[in-house]
């Protein structure tokens, strides 16, 4: 059995973690604020820009609107980009991501490539072995556009020079505090069928049915080609710079509940320990007062 000396230092000990990991919680819980702030202000942008994009898919006479949007007769290269953490402590949130990847593309009939963005999936990434062709660690706390425009260069790149003919982006999509759903989406090419009511529900755009009527007339300058080539890229790149937001967002909200978890089993093993230092603590007081109490007597009895 531990002695009272043991039981003060883990006492302690355990009182140091606490304070960790509530000052971990505290601030989560202050950047999962701000990162759903930044999730809100990237929407109204994205939501005009597919309005532009799909009105102008709309005109007539145009059945090839941008090589990004074409289909390829046939799937040969896949890049997958898995977005991830920079950091542990958040419980299950880079190991899900994984293993939702590894669910969907370990076996592909195809090859595929992976871009990992954030350090802990790079690192899981190369230990099984997988072909990792770009990463981008060392992410800030609070993502830019900046800092998702080089992942959307590089996947557009690959896809136009025929290196790719699918690519394919995972992340950690944000429901609520308690739930972050794994996500795979189809980045390029662009699907209009499928990819509308992503992007409608996704970004804030109302139902479909509430733009029933006739549609607007609108004079592209300097010409709709020249708008799609510039809209089209950074609508690439907008859905990475959205899944990096919402994957920052999981990210805190998920080591907001670790830590909280962590708290809560760091008060009830301070309670233990504390509850067997008062016992151990009584035990010895008893004891040490028999003793007295049993050499008064035998001294009561050597003087009669």
């Amino acid at each position: 059995m531990a002695n009272t000396r043991e039981i003060r230092l883990r006492i302690r000990s355990v009182k140091n973690i606490r304070q960790v990991t509530r000052a971990l919680q505290a601030v989560s819980a202050s950047r999962v604020r701000k990162a759903m702030e930044a999730v809100e202000h990237t929407r109204p942008y994205a939501s005009k820009a597919w309005q532009v994009l799909t009105h102008i898919a709309g005109q007539p006479g145009r059945n090839t609107l941008h090589p990004l949007l074409i289909e390829r007769p046939e799937v040969k290269n896949v890049i997958v980009v898995m977005v991830s953490g920079e950091r542990g402590l958040a419980g299950p949130y880079n190991t899900n991501i994984l293993r939702y990847t590894l669910g969907h593309f370990q076996n592909y009939a195809v090859p595929v490539r992976y871009i990992a963005v954030g350090r802990k999936g790079a690192e899981l990434l190369h230990r099984r072995g997988l072909n990792v062709m770009a990463q981008f660690t060392e992410l800030p706390p609070e993502p830019e556009f900046a800092d998702a425009s080089p992942v959307g260069r590089i996947v557009v790149d690959e896809f136009l020079s025929g290196a790719a003919d699918e690519v394919y982006l995972i992340y950690t999509n944000f429901v609520n505090m308690a739930r972050q759903v794994p996500t795979v989406k189809k980045l390029l090419p662009l699907e209009f069928g499928t990819t509308e009511g992503l992007v409608r529900s996704e970004f804030g755009e109302p139902p479909a049915a509430a733009h029933s009527g006739p549609a607007a007339s609108y004079i592209y300058e300097p010409g709709q080609e020249e708008i799609l080539d510039q809209i089209v890229p950074r609508f690439t790149a907008l859905q990475v710079y959205q899944a990096l937001l919402e994957s920052n967002a999981s990210e805190h909200a998920a080591r907001m509940v670790a830590m909280k978890n962590a708290t809560d089993n760091a008060n009830e093993l301070g309670n233990a320990l504390t509850l067997e230092y008062n016992k151990i603590r009584q035990q010895s007081i008893t004891n040490e007062m028999l003793d007295i109490a049993g050499g008064a007597e035998a001294l009561a009895q050597a003087s009669k």
